[in-house]
C-alpha cells in the first residue's frame, strides 16, 4: 500500500503474463527462441522485436492488453470487497490512453515530465528502442489533455509522492 492506496502495476501484470505457458509459447512462436533464451521471456528482447514494426507491436498488444484489462477489472472487483476499504485503488498503466483502458477508471492521473528528463530516466533503466517506444506513445501534452488530473514529475521521489498525495486527497473528498 502506497500513500494509503492499494496499487496495481500493469507492468507487473505483464511480467506475470509472460510466465504463463500459453503467453510464453505465443511470444516465442512469433519472435523466436531468442526472446526466451533461458526459458523465461526477456522483456527487453520482446520490446526490441515488437517495436520494430507496427504489425508486431499490434500483435503483442492484441495478445496482452485484453488479459491486462481483465486482470485490472478483477482486481477492482476484489478491492471493492476489502474492509476497511483503502483510501484509493490506483492502477499504474503506462499506455493507458493508447490501450483504450481509461474508461475502466473513475479518474485518471497523467504523471508527466520534461522530455529530456524522461529520456534520461529511461536510459538509466536500460530501456532500449526508446525512439520506437516514444513514437508509439501519445505526447505528454496529449496525455495531460485527456487525463482528469495532471502531476508534473520534475523532482525527486518525495516531491512526486507529495503531489500524488494531494491528488488522492482531492479525489477522496
Amino acid at each position: 500500500m502506497q500513500l494509503g492506496a492499494e496499487v496495481l502495476s500493469t507492468d507487473a501484470v505483464v511480467h506475470e503474463l509472460y510466465e504463463k505457458n500459453e503467453v510464453k509459447a505465443a511470444v516465442v512462436g512469433r519472435f523466436g527462441s531468442s526472446v526466451a533464451p533461458t526459458g523465461s521471456v526477456d522483456r527487453a528482447a520482446v520490446a526490441e522485436r515488437a517495436f520494430a514494426t507496427g504489425e508486431d507491436r499490434r500483435w503483442l498488444e492484441a495478445l496482452l492488453w485484453p488479459q491486462v484489462g481483465a486482470r485490472v477489472a478483477g482486481w477492482r472487483r476484489e478491492l471493492g470487497g476489502h474492509s476497511p476499504r483503502p483510501r484509493a485503488g490506483v492502477v499504474e498503466v503506462p499506455l493507458l490512453f493508447e490501450a483504450g483502458m481509461q474508461d475502466l477508471f473513475d479518474a485518471t492521473i497523467a504523471v508527466i515530465a520534461p522530455e529530456a528528463l524522461r529520456a534520461q530516466r529511461s536510459a538509466s533503466r536500460g530501456h532500449r528502442s526508446l525512439d520506437e517506444r516514444l513514437a508509439r506513445q501519445l505526447t505528454q501534452a496529449e496525455k495531460a489533455e485527456r487525463a482528469t488530473h495532471v502531476v508534473i514529475n520534475d523532482g525527486d521521489l518525495s516531491a512526486l509522492e507529495a503531489k500524488l498525495s494531494a491528488v488522492l486527497d482531492m479525489l477522496a473528498s
